[in-house]
C-alpha cells in the first residue's frame, strides 16, 4: 500500500535471461566480441569488471554477479557504451540482498561469505513475515509463526560470525498501523519481530534496523508504540523510505522526529530511487508502484548529513519491479528498461 517491496525470484538465481536477450537483440548483434570464456573485459566485449567504492566511504559489499552487473556486461558486449556507462551507476553500488523463503541458511551464508572475503559487510533484507503485504503485489511470507521462526534461525545460522547489516521486515509495522493486517495477527507479529531481533542481535557482528515507514504515509506518532512493541529498543535502530521515493531531506526529518520518540535510536535511509522525490501523478493509491520519471538517489555511504543517520543505503535494488503496474513485470523481477531510465535521470 505504501510501497510494495518486490520479492526477488531467488537471491542468487534471478531472472535475467529476458533482459539480457533484449539488450543484445536491440543492438542487432550476438554476444560476440569476446573469446567465449566470459572472463575477458574491456569496452569491446566480454564481462565488464565491477569495482567497489572506497571502504572508508562505503563499507558494504557490491555483488559482482547482480542483475545490474549482468546488464552492464550485456551492453558492453553489444558495444552500447553509453548505456553501459549509465547502468554502471547501479552495478558498482552495493544493494540489498533479499533473502528468499526456501534456502535462508544457504543464501545468507553465500552472501556473507562473499562479502567477508572482499573485506566488506553484507546488506541483507528479511521480508518473509506471515500475511506479508496484505495480499498485494508482494503477498506471501512464511506459512505461520513457527515457519517464520525456523526461517530466521536459518538466516542466523547462515550469517554466523560474519558481518551483516539487516533491514528487518519492510511494511510489517505499517500494515499493523494502517489496518491492512487483521487484528487477530497483531500479537503474533509483534512476537515474531521481537524474536527475530533477539536472535539476530545474539550474533557477533550483526546490525539490525526495523522498518519504520516513510515520510509520506502518516505521522511518526502512529508508529512509536508499535516499534516499541516490536522490540526496536533491542535493535540498532530503524529504517525509513524502504523501496519508496521520498527525498533524503524529508526522510531525515521524518526519521529524526521518530528517533526522538524512541530513545534517540539511530536510523538508515533508503536512497536507492529518491533522486527526484516522490511521483505526484496518476492514481494516488499506486504512486509508489513503478512511477515514471524517478532517479537514483545518493550513493550508499556511511558519511551522512546527520549523526543519527548511520547510512544511506540502496535497500531496494534499482531496476527491480514494484509489481505488475505501469507495464512492469512481477514484483522483484528485473526490468532492464526501468533500470536504465533511473540511471539516465540521475545526476
Amino acid at each position: 500500500m505504501y510501497g510494495t517491496r518486490g520479492v526477488p525470484s531467488s537471491a542468487r538465481g534471478r531472472i535475467f535471461a529476458v533482459a539480457l536477450g533484449a539488450a543484445l537483440a536491440i543492438a542487432g548483434c550476438s554476444s560476440g566480441g569476446g573469446d567465449g570464456d566470459g572472463d575477458d573485459s574491456g569496452p569491446d566485449g566480454g564481462k565488464s569488471a565491477v569495482t567497489q567504492q572506497p571502504e572508508s566511504t562505503d563499507p558494504f559489499w557490491v555483488n559482482p554477479d547482480g542483475n545490474a552487473a549482468e546488464q552492464l556486461t550485456a551492453y558492453t558486449k553489444a558495444g552500447r557504451k553509453d548505456e553501459a556507462e549509465q547502468i554502471r551507476k547501479i552495478a558498482e553500488q552495493p544493494t540489498g540482498e533479499w533473502i528468499g523463503p526456501e534456502n535462508p541458511e544457504q543464501e545468507a551464508r553465500g552472501f556473507t561469505e562473499a562479502a567477508d572475503k572482499a573485506g566488506r559487510t553484507a546488506l541483507l533484507v528479511l521480508y518473509n513475515i506471515p500475511h506479508r503485504d496484505c495480499g498485494q503485489y508482494s503477498q506471501g511470507g512464511a506459512a505461520d509463526g513457527n515457519a517464520y521462526r525456523a526461517w530466521i534461525d536459518g538466516v542466523a545460522k547462515g550469517i554466523g560470525d560474519r558481518p551483516a547489516t539487516v533491514i528487518l521486515e519492510p511494511d510489517a509495522i505499517l500494515h499493523l498501523v494502517d489496518g491492512c493486517t487483521q487484528d487477530e495477527f497483531h500479537e503474533e507479529r509483534y512476537d515474531l519481530l521481537q524474536g527475530a531481533i533477539v536472535k539476530l542481535k545474539s550474533l557477533k557482528n550483526v546490525k539490525v534496523y526495523l522498518d519504520a515507514g516513510n515520510a509520506g504515509w502518516g505521522h511518526p506518532d502512529q508508529v512509536v508504540e508499535p516499534l516499541r512493541s516490536a522490540g526496536v529498543d533491542r535493535a540498532d535502530g530503524f529504517a525509513v523510505n524502504v523501496s519508496n521515493f521520498y527525498s533524503t531531506q524529508d526522510s531525515l526529518a521524518y526519521g529524526k522526529e521518530l528517533s526522538a520518540k524512541v530513545g534517540d535510536k539511530h536510523f538508515v535511509i533508503d536512497t536507492s530511487r529518491n533522486g527526484n522525490g516522490p511521483y505526484t501523478g496518476g492514481d494516488p493509491n499506486e504512486r509508489w508502484c513503478n512511477p515514471p520519471g524517478r532517479a537514483l538517489g545518493e550513493p550508499p555511504t556511511t558519511k551522512t548529513a546527520d549523526a543519527l543517520v548511520d547510512a544511506y543505503l540502496w535497500v531496494k535494488r534499482p531496476g527491480e519491479s514494484d509489481g505488475e503496474c505501469k507495464g512492469g513485470p512481477k514484483a522483484g523481477q528485473w526490468w532492464a528498461d526501468y533500470a536504465l531510465k533511473l540511471a539516465r535521470a540521475s545526476h
